[in-house]
């Protein structure tokens, strides 16, 4: 059937052949396509031909000269160029069994597939992966490979995945780094069935993957209040969460000397758990684990105080007085920074007198209240929390609010509706304590 083309660079190679959009690929190289790794492998190459159908039905044979990395400049209907896999897995701590009917569909889809791994850093647990995936992968060399390990009890994993070939999935680690392809790992920590002597199990075992298991994330399971028929599974507290670090550091004391790597990373939530204080930069091994919420928090603290201090040099040096520097904004966030945003917060006041900042943090009411990372929050609560407070000129909020490439919340709430019944103007952030800081003062 091929691949319809939605879009056409008019600075590139495919625009300058005739090829427009609603035509349709049909073949590179006399090769049909199966997806977008299918197409980037055969158009590397500096003679390539390709195959079109017109929208009139008139098929055109392209010879193509190029250079060997150059892309042809088409963007495809369906970006993955095939269906997504779904997962086959029945996760007794699936985040998605745990949500509210009533969303919108695509939020109960749950993917399982290794292409999205290498595509979007998606994490897959190697169940409904065949020898030709894993062929494909080294041939490809489609990497790193993002692996939910949970554990290396193949009994185990077989109970917390409700699979039972998900315990010799876990073979496949050995054909992918026998072939030298990069993985990281993730282990979804459940309270009395994976941690304890069991996490330091499955931690054990795959140290013996390093150098190609560069970095393995241990992650607290989260728990919604929509967990009627699920698993029984108890949130972790402040001991558990402590036991854990225990259990962190001590691999990551062993590891370093012999491999230059931590290897095994908590993820922040952990450590505020814990209370604990957050490690240095340099044991984060490059923030391999940013996405996972590893390092996320120490990031963006070590942005904001490097930007903080470059904002006291102009205060000091007379290109900005503080004095000047005037005006009222507000700033919503999920619990999980309330500690931090506090102390940033009075760290702006004092630079900036006349700056006014109300801070606000959000309570999750619609997945529960131990749900508090800010990329799950709704609108509906942001809006429930915030109505009748002090906003000020404009509220900031975190930016992985957002649906990718839209301004669409997770209620389907969109941020000018809560423009609307908040009569604020709202203005998303992304990540990023330099953008943030220059955000909230108006400087560069």
């Amino acid at each position: 059937m091929g691949h319809l083309i939605k879009a056409v660079d008019q600075d590139g190679i495919a625009y300058e052949m005739g090829i427009r959009p609603g035509d349709t690929l049909l073949q590179v190289n006399g090769e049909e396509i199966g997806d977008i790794f299918d197409y980037q492998f055969q158009i590397e190459n500096e003679e390539i031909t390709v195959l079109i159908l017109k929208e009139d039905g008139e098929e055109w044979e392209l010879e193509i000269e190029k250079d060997l990395d150059m892309d042809l400049g088409m963007e495809f209907e369906n970006g993955l160029m095939d269906n997504y896999r779904s997962c086959s897995n029945k996760c007794i701590f699936c985040f998605i069994d745990q949500m509210p009917k009533g969303m919108r569909e695509t939020l109960y889809f749950k993917d399982d597939d290794s292409r999205l791994s290498f595509l979007q850093g998606n994490y897959v647990t190697l169940t409904n992966m065949s020898d030709g995936d894993i062929d494909r992968i080294i041939e490809y060399r489609m990497e790193p490979v993002n692996i939910s390990f949970q554990t290396t009890n193949p009994v185990l994993r077989c109970k917390m995945l409700n699979n039972r070939f998900s315990g010799e999935a876990l073979k496949k680690v050995d054909r992918l780094f026998k072939a030298g392809i990069e993985m990281n790992g993730q282990i979804v920590l459940c309270k009395g069935i994976n941690d304890g002597d069991e996490l330091i199990r499955t931690i054990k075992d795959l140290t013996q993957y390093i150098p190609y298991l560069r970095s393995v994330s241990v992650v607290p399971v989260g728990l919604s209040k929509h967990r009627d028929g699920l698993y029984p599974l108890e949130p972790l507290n402040g001991e558990d969460a402590k036991k854990v670090l225990s259990i962190v550091h001590e691999w990551q004391d062993k590891l370093y000397p012999e491999y230059g790597t931590h290897f095994i990373h908590a993820a922040d939530e952990f450590y505020i758990l814990a209370e604990r204080d957050l490690p240095d930069e340099d044991t984060y091994d490059g923030y391999l684990q940013y996405e996972n919420g590893v390092g996320m928090i120490r990031s963006f603290l070590d942005e904001f105080h490097e930007a903080m201090e470059g904002l006291k040099g102009k205060l000091a040096t007379g290109e900005k007085a503080p004095l000047s520097i005037e005006r009222e904004i507000s700033i919503a966030d999920g619990l999980i920074m309330k500690p931090f945003m506090e102390g940033m917060v009075r760290e702006m006041r004092k630079a900036c007198p006349k700056l006014i900042i109300h801070y606000y943090p959000i309570i999750n009411h619609f997945f529960g209240e131990s749900i508090t990372v800010s990329g799950l929050l709704t609108g509906h609560d942001i809006v429930n929390e915030l109505r009748g407070r002090e906003l000020g000129s404009v509220l900031y909020l975190p930016g992985n609010l957002l649906k990718s490439d839209s301004d669409l919340l997770l209620d389907d709430m969109r941020i000018r509706d809560l423009e609307e019944a908040l009569q604020v103007k709202i203005d998303c952030l992304e990540s990023n304590g330099y953008a943030f800081l220059e955000a909230i003062v108006g400087l560069e």
